[in-house]
C-alpha cells in the first residue's frame, strides 16, 4: 500500500552540521538557503494546515543543533510560519521520552536536519519514535522532510561512509540501514558539490534494483505515491542499474578498482517528475522568472 504522507528530501546547502569550516563567520549565519528556492515554501504548501502547520526540527544529527535550530525556525518564520519547534535528541533514552512522542504525534511537518545520518539511525532506529513516524506517514497526510544527512538516512539502504575520489574502489563506500521511509532507493546528497557521482555508482552496482538518488544543493524531491517532483533549483541525478550488463564488482579483491558497464543515468530539472513504479521520466518545462525563482511552463504527465 502507498503512503499517504508526503517525503521530502533535500539535498542541503553548505552543512555548519557536518564540516563546519574556520574560517566561516556563525555570528550572523545565513546557510539554509534552500527556502528561497521555493522548497520550504512547497513543502508547507503541500502539508494539510498550510501556514498553520506545526513543525518539529529534528536537529540529532548536527554538531551544533542551537545554530542549525534557530536557522530553521527564522526560515519558516519568513514564510509565514510560526509553530516551528526544535527537538534535539541526543540519545535512544531521549528518543523515548513520553514529550518527544507526543510532539511527534501532534506535529504536521517533521524535519531531520543535515549532520551525521549514522547518528540518526543509530540513535531513532527500532524506537517507538520511529514507528510512529512510520505509521504517521503510511496512515496520515503528515510530511516528514530531511536535508544532507536527513535525506540520506530517509530510505531503508543509507550510504554513511565513502571517499569520493575513491568511491569506485572495492570496499571503499560504506552502507548500512538508514530510516526506512522508502524502499529500493538509495540517496546521496551535496552530490555536485562534492563529487559523489563515483559512490553512487558503487552502490548501485552492489545492488542494481535499488535506484540511486544523486541530490545536488539546492535540489529537493517532493515524493508522493509512486511519483517524485524536482522542486528545487538545482540538480538532481538518479542511477538505474537494472540494465548493467557486467560489472566486476563481486569478482575483484577489497582495495581494487571496479568496473560497470551499462549504467542508465537521468537529469533531474525543477518540475520534472520521475514515476517510480514505471521507472519513466517526464521532462517538464520551466521558466525562469528571476534569479532561482521558476514557474512551471507545461506538465506532461
Amino acid at each position: 500500500m502507498l503512503p499517504k504522507g508526503k517525503l521530502v528530501i533535500i539535498g542541503g546547502a553548505v552543512d555548519l552540521g557536518s564540516s563546519l569550516s574556520y574560517n566561516e563567520n556563525i555570528s550572523h549565519p545565513h546557510y539554509i538557503k534552500f527556502f528561497e528556492r521555493g522548497i520550504l515554501k512547497r513543502m508547507i504548501t503541500e502539508s494539510s494546515k498550510g501556514e498553520n502547520s506545526v513543525v518539529e526540527v529534528i536537529t540529532t544529527a548536527s554538531k551544533i543543533p542551537e545554530i542549525v535550530g534557530a536557522e530553521y525556525i527564522k526560515s519558516f518564520n519568513q514564510l509565514q510560519v510560526s509553530n516551528v519547534n526544535v527537538l534535539d535528541i541526543r540519545s535512544r533514552d531521549a528518543a523515548s521520552s513520553p514529550e518527544v512522542k507526543e510532539r511527534i504525534e501532534n506535529a504536521d511537518v517533521v524535519m531531520f536536519s543535515g549532520g551525521d545520518q549514522l547518528r540518526l539511525s543509530a540513535i531513532f532506529g527500532g524506537t517507538e519514535l520511529l514507528k510512529i513516524l512510520k505509521e504517521r506517514y503510511q496512515n496520515e497526510s503528515f510530511i516528514i522532510a530531511g536535508t544532507s544527512a536527513g535525506a540520506a538516512a530517509a530510505s531503508t539502504n543509507m550510504i554513511y561512509r565513502g571517499n569520493s575520489s575513491e568511491a569506485l574502489i572495492k570496499g571503499e563506500v560504506q552502507i548500512t540501514g538508514g530510516l526506512g521511509f522508502i524502499d529500493d532507493v538509495i540517496i546521496d546528497t551535496h552530490f555536485v558539490q562534492r563529487g559523489r557521482m563515483g559512490r553512487l555508482f558503487y552502490a548501485v552496482a552492489s545492488n542494481p534494483g535499488m535506484l540511486g538518488i544523486g541530490l545536488g544543493e539546492d535540489a529537493g524531491l517532493l515524493i508522493k505515491g509512486n511519483t517524485m517532483e524536482a522542486i528545487g533549483s538545482g540538480l538532481t541525478i538518479l542511477v538505474d542499474g537494472r540494465y548493467i550488463n557486467e560489472t566486476s564488482i563481486y569478482d575483484v579483491e577489497i582495495g581494487s578498482p571496479v568496473s560497470i558497464d551499462n549504467l542508465r543515468v537521468h537529469v533531474m530539472s525543477i518540475f520534472d517528475k520521475y514515476d517510480l513504479h514505471r521507472h519513466q521520466l517526464f521532462i517538464n518545462q520551466a521558466i525562469r522568472v528571476e534569479e532561482d525563482v521558476y514557474l512551471k511552463a507545461k506538465d506532461k504527465d
